[in-house]
This record gives C-alpha cells, structure tokens and sequence, in this order.
C-alpha cells in the first residue's frame, strides 16, 4: 500500500472523477491509495476507517464468517465505493474488500469527517444508492463452496490477529469442526509449506501460500 498526497495528481484524478461534484462540496483531505494484488483494501480490523471511491482497477467484495465460509458479494470497479457502511456502523460488519488487480482510490479518513458527511444531501444521496445495491447483494448471496481446509485458511487469514490461530480448541469450536479434524488439517499445512507451526496450538500462515 502507497499513500500519495501530491495536490497535483489528487486534483487531476478527482477532475476525472464522476463524482467530481460531489467532491467538490465535501472540503475533505483528499489523498490516493495505490494498492497491489491481494492487498486487503478495507476490513473490519482497520485502526483507521476510510472512505474510499475506486479510481482505477478492481476490487473483491465479500463476507466471511466466524466459521470461515465466504460469501462472494461484488466486484467493484471505477466508481465504486468502500466505506459507506463504516459511515454508519464503524467497525460492526465482516465485509472485506481485496484489491484484485493494481488498485487506486480516492480517499480521505471517515472520522475527521463525520459530521460533514452526514450534513451533505448529495453525498447521502449516492450513499443510499450504494447502501441499496450491497443489500440487494446480501439478500441474494450463496457460500461459495469451501473444504474444511479451504474455510481454516480462511478462518487464519481474516479471523486471527496476524494470521496466527492459537488454541486447537477455540478454533475448532467457532470452525465447527473437531479438534482432530483441524489438527490434521493444519498438520496438511504445515507439511505443504502453507502454515508454519510456532509452538504448541499456534499456527501463522505463510507468505508461500496460494492468494
């Protein structure tokens, strides 16, 4: 992840911009995001919630649960939005979004703005819009088909701090699996280069795993 604060390059992506005019009421502390493949862009662990319209290149939108079944929800392009949830409800969903290619967003920090943004008529009025569409695709959604092994990287990945599960049987319980189970699954893991054992019931996912 780069941040850019170049005035020069913000305005001439925010006069590119469809939502110029909007953006142009807003008075808010623009900068860009550039992101690289498989970047997490938002998730519900971020120390800094941010607002964030997609410039150029694509994003994945989903939900995982607790038990690491992930449900597929969009995929954004230009134009789309990251943020307006946490506009609302800071910190309560387990919507991620991951860069699928090269990535830049428009940004700037929800909680220096909150106020502003929610005075702003035709800010809301796009925000309604996106809101709609992403219930629309909740209402809809299927799991995505997922093995044990398949929901337990998930689970590391995006349920535990630093992607390092700790305690087999903790784990087990919210993965709806037995202990044995999980046990021989990350025993796979291991075996294959994917997870690294770092003491007894605690596991990191490596760098050499498959994105």
């Amino acid at each position: 992840m780069q941040r850019i604060y170049d005035k020069k390059e913000i305005a001439a992506r925010i006069a590119g911009s469809k939502y110029r005019a909007v953006f142009d009421t807003l008075d808010a502390a623009f900068y860009l995001i550039n992101y690289e493949k498989g970047e997490l862009v938002s998730s519900p662990f971020q120390s800094e919630p941010l607002f964030q319209i997609v410039e150029q290149g694509a994003v994945n939108i989903y939900l995982i649960r607790d038990d690491g079944t992930r449900y597929s929800l969009s995929n954004g392009t230009a134009d789309h939005f990251l943020g307006d949830m946490e506009l609302f409800y800071p910190g309560s969903s387990n919507i991620y979004a991951e860069a699928a290619e090269s990535l830049t967003c428009i940004s700037f920090s929800i909680e220096k703005h909150r106020e502003r943004l929610l005075s702003n008529n035709k800010f809301l009025q796009l925000i309604c819009s996106s809101l709609s569409a992403k219930i629309g695709a909740v209402a809809a959604f299927d799991a995505a088909p997922a093995s044990l092994t398949e929901r337990v990287l998930s689970y590391m990945k995006y349920k535990c701090d630093d992607e390092t599960l700790k305690g087999i049987e903790e784990a087990a319980f919210h993965l709806h699996c037995s202990a044995r189970q999980l046990q021989r699954i990350l025993n796979q893991g291991e075996a294959a280069g994917v997870v690294k054992k770092l003491g007894k019931g605690t596991y990191r996912l490596t760098e050499s795993r498959e994105a």
